[in-house]
This record gives C-alpha cells, structure tokens and sequence, in this order.
C-alpha cells in the first residue's frame, strides 16, 4: 500500500496495530508508530487504544503506560486497554491505582473493566475491593453474564469467602467449564475436599466436559483429604479419558498428594519418572513435605532433594539459607559458619521474608528487617 503512493488513515494504523499486537511483532509495530508518529494520525483515540493494546500484548507495559499518559482524550476502551496491560504482565497494584483514576475521571467502566478487576482482586486476594467491585456490578445494572459470573465465583473463591462464591455460583443460569473450575479449584485450595469433589461428579453428570484447571482442583482436593489412590485415579483419568496433557503444575500437585500422606520415596520416584523436566518448584514442594515428615524419612529422601536443588539453582540464596538450618538442626556449627561465608563471598543476601494484610480495602505489604521510622528519617534527610 506504501509503495503504491496510497496514503495510509487512521483506520489503517490500528488495523496494523492489531494485526501486530496478534503476531507479537514488536519491531514491525515500533516501525508503523513511528511512522504514524511522522504523518500526525497519532492524535486519534481510535489509533492510541490499538496501540496501547500492541504495546500490552508485547508486554512493553512501560511504553504501553506512556502512550496512555499522554493521551489528551481518552475513552473507556483507553483504559481498559491499559488496565490489561497491567495485568498481563501482573502489575496488580498499578492496576488498581488505574482503576481508581479511572473512576476519579467520571468513568463508571464496563462488562470488561468489571472483570479485569475482579481478576486483580483475586490474584492480591483483595476481598474487600472485589466486594465493592460487585456493588458496582450492581448499581450499573449490569448483567450478569457468563464470563462476568465466573469472574465473581473466582474472586470470592480465592479470597476464600465460599458462601459468596457458592451464592454466586447457584444463582448462574449458565455456566462453563471455567465456571465449574473456579468453584472446584476453591473449594480444594479452602480444604473442602469431600464438597470439590461431589461438585466435579455433579459437572460430569451435567456433561460438562472438564479441562487442565478442573483436574487441578480435583488432585488439590485429594491433597489436602489425603486420597493417595484417588488421586493417582484421576491424574491417569485425566490423561487417558479426557486426552488432557498434564502440565507442571498437575505433576507438582500429585507430588503434593504424596509428600503430604509421607509418601516421600514414592514422591522421589514419580518426580524422577516425569514426562516434563521438573523445576526446583516441584523439588520444594517435596522438600517441604520431607521437613514435616522428617521423623519417617529414612532413605534420604530429603538430603538428595536438597543436592538437586543446589545443582539447578547453585546461586539463589533461599537454598543455601535451607541447607545452613538443615546443618544448624544437626549442630554442625563449622559447616553452618562455613555455607554463610561462602554467601558473603558469593555477595548472595538471603531473601526478606513478605507478609500481606487488608485493612479497609487496602493491602499492606510488610518485608522482614524493614524499618519504617528509619525510612522515613532517611526520606526526611
């Protein structure tokens, strides 16, 4: 079209724009914006949302973030372009700081806006917000959809209010597979195995067909209710009857399944025989159970744990940090003296442990060895 004289409108630059936010073409995107940047059709809202759009699924949030900022014009499509942005590369806190903009500009938002933020309050595990997200829902009139209810069922199962999820759940007049694995999987991560699953029988009888989400919601339960037999049941039902590939996350939670009844050896074995290269994820997982199961660990299990773990992550300090306990449990004073200075050396610093609470619709973030009349003294200089 360029090389043919033919001049390009602004319909032109957010076709291409999102035809490059599909490809993931960064390079090519960056060449049309600097193009249109030449020919003056940047100034359109039209043109700026499919950009900022390209910029977010390229997750280059922070150019993503400058388009939008200095958009003089903006419209509910603007941002909700940048709030899923923000999401996609899980900036949940920038997220909501954009979210309140958004309101404090006389913006109510939409069906779409609703959902990302439900979304976000599910990942932060931010009950009360999503709470004033669903009155929101409300005082617009919103229906609830779908996708819009799933969103719901998901915000209130993983903030752990299950009567609300369950409330929102029952009073859904259609449901999908994501909406049955929303409630599943929240019922199996709150310790309501036996009520996970009887829901998941009453999906099948519903025929609805499950996916790898439900599935992780059914071994989850058998997890916490200790159902070893079950769980291998539905980790092979999984693969043979419904053809669902498992991922690392389904090996990971049968690893879980096994470490928590003090199968350990058992868990050494399943790791090994994996389909998938198992990441230090898993390993900690089944080092997590041999610390508890300590007393009836008697191959090892847990000392060859640590030695894979100090094989695949040889420079991260959280390890290093583990082993010097394991020595200081042991008294071996000279090796734990030894493992630290070796981390001095190293310039590693063990990781600051992180605590969150609510309060008044607000999360805070704590770090330990954090000293906040020292900061503000410090800032106050």
């Amino acid at each position: 079209m360029l090389c043919s004289g033919i001049r390009p409108v602004e319909l032109t630059y957010a076709s291409v724009f999102k035809t490059c936010a599909l490809a993931l073409a960064l390079d090519e995107g960056r060449q049309v914006h600097t193009d249109c940047l030449k020919r003056g059709m940047d100034s359109d809202v039209y043109v700026r949302n499919t950009m900022i759009h390209f910029y977010g699924s390229c997750k280059k949030i922070v150019d993503a973030r400058k388009v939008f900022d200095e958009m003089q014009w903006k419209s509910v499509v603007s941002w909700n372009s940048i709030i899923s942005g923000f999401v996609r590369v899980s900036w949940f806190y920038e997220a909501v700081e954009y979210f309140m903009k958004m309101r404090g500009s006389g913006f109510e938002g939409d069906g779409t806006t609703m959902v990302m933020m439900l979304s976000v309050c599910a990942e932060i595990g931010n009950l009360t917000m999503g709470k004033c997200v669903h009155t929101q829902i409300i005082g617009m009139g919103l229906e609830v959809s779908c996708q819009l209810g799933t969103a719901l069922v998901n915000m209130y199962a993983k903030c752990g209010d299950l009567n609300l999820a369950s409330l929102v759940f029952d009073m859904m007049d259609e449901r999908n597979v994501w909406t049955w694995s929303a409630m599943i999987l929240g019922l199996a991560q709150h310790g309501h195995a036996r009520n996970a699953l009887s829901l998941f029988k009453k999906m099948k009888d519903a025929r609805i067909q499950p996916n790898y989400v439900t599935f992780l919601g059914v071994i989850c339960a058998c997890s916490h209710a200790g159902y070893v037999e079950d769980g291998y049941r539905f980790f092979e039902e999984m693969k043979r009857v419904y053809g669902i590939k498992p991922r690392l996350i389904h090996y990971g939670a049968m690893v879980d399944v096994l470490g928590r009844a003090g199968c350990l050896s058992e868990a050494y074995n399943f790791i090994l025989n994996m389909h998938i290269k198992p990441d230090p994820t898993v390993w900690r997982t089944l080092l997590s159970a041999c610390n508890v199961h300590n007393g009836i660990d008697f191959d090892g299990v847990g000392e060859k744990v640590r030695r894979r773990l100090l094989a695949l992550e040889p420079k991260w300090s959280g390890n290093l940090v583990m082993l010097a306990n394991k020595y200081a449990d042991e008294c071996k004073w000279d090796d734990v003296a030894q493992l630290r200075k070796s981390m001095r050396v190293k310039g590693l610093k063990k990781i600051s442990a992180e605590s969150c609470i609510e309060l008044n619709g607000y999360t805070f973030r704590f770090l330990s060895g954090f000293d906040s009349r020292a900061a503000c003294n410090s800032h106050e200089k």
